[in-house]
């Protein structure tokens, strides 16, 4: 696993940019062998910022059907990110 491919994306969901504006977190969609220091790591290089704490959480994937046919989608890790106070990352500049 490369440090460019570890961070699939930002999570902006209600509940993610409530924890932005309550406690400076920042939610991400990680690979699921990311580990804590590895995200720290990869959140500080790329954003410039300051970690303090990274949690994280595995999303069980969902049971699906269509007709007869039962699939599921795929697992996946969830990652709050803590920021110092006064480090931001802004994902929507000027909107």
């Amino acid at each position: 696993m490369t440090v460019e491919n570890l961070i699939i994306a930002p999570l902006i969901t209600e509940k993610g940019t409530a924890a932005g504006e309550k406690a400076n977190q920042v939610v991400f969609r990680v690979r699921s062998g990311a580990s804590k220091d590895a995200i720290r790591g990869v959140v500080e290089s790329m954003f410039k910022v300051t970690v303090l704490k990274v949690r994280t959480l595995r999303v069980l994937g969902k049971k699906r059907r269509r007709g007869r046919i039962i699939g599921a989608r795929s697992d996946w890790k969830k990652a709050y990110v803590t920021l110092k106070q006064g480090d931001r990352i802004e994902f929507f500049e000027g909107v």
